[in-house]
């Protein structure tokens, strides 16, 4: 069996009693640092062989993994932080082992975004996004089609850029901006896509809240009633998907979507 163990994201002691209890049992852990894990181990007495997992070598190292399995031991994936397979190793194992139809589970554990998630009181349905991409057309593709509450992480060099650019392709909507989840110094800032942050270190969790409502009666109708009301009074098509999306406060590819279905 592989367990993919949650592990703490700011708090030694968030390890649950079945996680500490699972480490030990196993054959070998794989980690993302050994350095970093043999903090988190030390603390609980876990003392098991050690071998590094991370995304460098994830591809290169699953035939050393899957041995472990076909041999039959139990083993154990955790990250530096948090639960694996979320922006950590984790996805091209577990797509290994399905394809093995060999066993594994999860044992559930801390998650910055669940956490950041509930911190902003915001409304499901969300979407976790992780880290934008840097190329703009990447971006663009990945949030082709948003709806609901977002969830980014971002790196604390890229907040500035990261939170223009959502500004300019969601609109200028409501956000929760979570530092240092579960650590001493934690904060959630409630604040604007369009407001400019000046911080230099922590790590960082993005919650964009949905579109609000507009007052605007016309956001009352369908949007094909609402790009009607505007062609009819005389707009070009390419006008009124800007006027509609300026009403409802979304990025214009998102009415002109619509229009092509």
């Amino acid at each position: 069996m592989v367990y993919f163990v949650a592990t703490p994201i700011g708090n030694l002691s968030e390890m649950s009693y079945r996680a500490v209890e699972t480490l030990k049992s196993v054959a070998a852990i794989f980690c993302e640092d050994t350095r970093h894990s043999a903090i988190l181990l030390r603390e609980y007495g876990i003392e098991k062989p050690t071998y590094s997992y991370h995304k460098f070598n994830e591809k290169a190292s699953l035939d050393f993994v899957l041995d472990f399995c076909r041999r039959g031991d139990d083993i154990a994936v955790i990250s530096d932080a948090g639960m694996p397979g979320i922006n950590d190793p984790g996805n091209i194992l577990v797509n290994a082992l399905r394809e093995a139809d060999l066993p594994y589970t999860v044992v559930s554990g801390p998650c910055a975004m669940v956490n950041a998630f509930v911190i902003s009181g915001f409304q499901p349905p969300f979407t976790y996004y992780g880290f934008l991409p840097e190329r703009k057309k990447d971006r663009d593709a990945m949030l082709e089609g948003t709806v609901g509450t977002a969830i980014f992480y971002l790196s604390v060099h890229d907040i500035k850029e990261n939170m223009a650019y959502l500004c300019d392709r969601l609109g200028d909507r409501e956000c929760c901006l979570v530092k240092e989840l579960a650590k001493s110094h934690e904060r959630a800032r409630f604040c604007r896509l369009s407001d400019v942050i000046d911080d230099d270190r922590g790590e960082f969790v993005l919650v964009v809240n949905r579109a609000e409502k507009e007052q605007n009666p016309l956001c009352a109708l369908t949007v094909e009633e609402h790009l009607r009301y505007y062609t009819d009074g005389g707009m070009s098509k390419n006008e009124a998907v800007k006027a509609v999306a300026k009403d409802r406060n979304v990025h214009k590819n998102e009415i002109y979507k619509l229009t092509i279905k």
